[in-house]
This record gives C-alpha cells, sequence and structure tokens, in this order.
C-alpha cells in the first residue's frame, strides 16, 4: 500500500544555489543548506569533460552501458530480480553492505555509499524538517547498489550504476556520454528508435522500461515488500538517476499528471543528492536511532530482495 502526500511547500525550491563560474568561495550558505562550489576532485559537479584519471574511466563506464543497455536486457533483468529470492536483509542490513562499495560512474564521489546516504538524508532533514518520508527516501535511495554484491548476483557496474535512460524509443541527445549508444543494437531498430518508439504520448513513466540499474531494483524491493512510503518517494527512488527528465527536460512527453505532480519532489531531492556530497563525515552512531524509527514506520523488519 502506498499513500498520497500533499504537494510541497516550495519555500526552499530555489534556495540551494550553484556558485557561478570563477567564485572561490568554499561553500554557499543559502537557506540552510550548504553548496560546495566543487566536488571531492576539486572540479565542478557532474563535469563530464574536464581532463582527469577519474573521468576517463568514468567515460570508458558509460561507453559498455550505453552498448549494453537494450530491451531485451532490461526485460531479462526484470525477470531475474522480480523474483526477490537472493536474500533477506533489513534496510540497516543492507545500508551496511554499501560500505563495501563504490560507483565507478560517480565523478563526484570516491567514498563509501553509506557516507552519501547519510549525507543526503541529513542535509533534508533540515531543511524538511516534516516530512520524514522524504528522510528515509533519501537514506535508502541508492540502496539498490547492492547489486554489485556478490550475495546479490555480483552484477557489473554499467549493469547497477549510471546515469538511467528510457529504452524502446530513441536516446535523448542530452543523455551523458550519448555518442556512444551509435554501437547499441537497438539504436537502429526502426520498432525503438522513434521518439515514441514502443510508448505513446503520456503513457506515465511507470509504463515506459528505464536502462536496467539500482534504481529499478530497489523501486521493485520497496514496492514488493509493502513499504508505506508515499508515491512521491517511490518516485524519487525510481528516477534519481533520470538526469535527462530532471535536469535536461526530455522525455516528459512520457510523462502523465502524477508523474508532474512528483517530479517536484524529485527536482528539491536531486539539489540534496548532488551538492551534499562531501568529505564531511556523519556520526552514524549517533543518528542511527532516528533513521532505524523511519524503517520501522515505513517497511517491515525484514525485506526480500
Amino acid at each position: 500500500m502506498t499513500i498520497i502526500v500533499d504537494q510541497p511547500q516550495f519555500e526552499n525550491e530555489d534556495k540551494v544555489q550553484i556558485p557561478k563560474n570563477g567564485e572561490k568561495s568554499e561553500l554557499v550558505l543559502d537557506g540552510g543548506f550548504c553548496v560546495p562550489d566543487a566536488n571531492t576532485f576539486g572540479h565542478n559537479f557532474r563535469d563530464y569533460d574536464v581532463e582527469s584519471e577519474r573521468q576517463k574511466s568514468v567515460e570508458d563506464f558509460y561507453r559498455v552501458n550505453h552498448i549494453n543497455q537494450t530491451v531485451d536486457f532490461v526485460k531479462r533483468m526484470r525477470h531475474e530480480y522480480e523474483k526477490l529470492d537472493k536474500v533477506e536483509l533489513s534496510i540497516w542490513e543492507c545500508c551496511e553492505l554499501l560500505n563495501e562499495i563504490v560507483d565507478e560512474s560517480d565523478p563526484d564521489l570516491d567514498e563509501p555509499q553509506i557516507e552519501h546516504l547519510l549525507q543526503t538524508a541529513e542535509a533534508i532533514r533540515t531543511d524538511y524538517p516534516n516530512q520524514d518520508w522524504l528522510h528515509l527516501t533519501a537514506l535508502i535511495h541508492d540502496l539498490g547498489k547492492v547489486l554489485l554484491h556478490p550475495s546479490f548476483g555480483e552484477l557489473p557496474q554499467w549493469a547497477v550504476v549510471g546515469d538511467t535512460f528510457p529504452v524502446g524509443c530513441a536516446f535523448d541527445k542530452s543523455i551523458v556520454h550519448n555518442k556512444y549508444f551509435v554501437d547499441n543494437p537497438d539504436y537502429n531498430n526502426p520498432i525503438y528508435n522513434s521518439k515514441h518508439g514502443i510508448y505513446s504520448q503520456g503513457c506515465g513513466l511507470e509504463n515506459v522500461m528505464m536502462s536496467w540499474g539500482h534504481d529499478d531494483y530497489m523501486y521493485l524491493v520497496a514496492k514488493e515488500n509493502r513499504t508505506t512510503l508515499p508515491s512521491a518517494g517511490l518516485f524519487v527512488i525510481t528516477y534519481h538517476s533520470f538526469y535527462a527528465l530532471h535536469r535536461s527536460g526530455a522525455y516528459k512527453h512520457l510523462m502523465n499528471e502524477e508523474d508532474a505532480e512528483n517530479l517536484k519532489w524529485l527536482q528539491i531531492f536531486n539539489k540534496y543528492d548532488l551538492y551534499s556530497k562531501s568529505k564531511v563525515r556523519v556520526d552514524v552512531e549517533k543518528v542511527k536511532p532516528y533513521y532505524q524509527s523511519l524503517i520501522n514506520k515505513y517497511f517491515p523488519a525484514k525485506l526480500k530482495w
């Protein structure tokens, strides 16, 4: 069962500001949220063109990702993982597994994922203290990255992390490193390479197949384990890596009215998801009781994964 939440009050929506080029201040303080002017490597956030060893590995990741994420591949992965027969774990146990994982597609961060989850959740908790479902959504939004762990099949990075995008229709030019789609088997398939492809105008994103990864997997786990998170929380989990939509405005022709309302929450969330990445450590034991109470509120004690 899911519940619908009231629409957000957007008093903080425009308060998170990105420093202008050339500004040297370490942090921009606005609306209670601190926005770094550079990522942990000293570069602009989500800058995929800067020359560095990290960027070379990120580009190679997207080359392999864009070649292999096809309609057939997504269907196979959905069929395999919808069984939820890998393990049974609590949410917090799954969070702890992420201590062993680093996302190779991320140009902004090279720390274990648990740090990023708590950084994001705590930043949102400060500015939106009454939206506890959003705090928990921030904590769990990347838990699907456990697909990289041996207990979950140890999928390759290109099948777990990175920006997501629809399959079954044309690949939009706003997708990062889109030049590599030319070698994707679906690229020249007339069934899949038109604007709408196998979909229809306003069909709703829930009816659109996304490239397979941790977003889709965590949505599947949450839904099938009967979470009571609101629909906006599930939308954030499912599409937080869909940058072509929430940053570039692509694929809106596939959205329905509910998607449009939930997108407002996703765009709020994204500011914290992206700009809360820092070297500031979170005291896990100090904040754990609060997040455990939210887990107990919205999820069963053990989940099938």
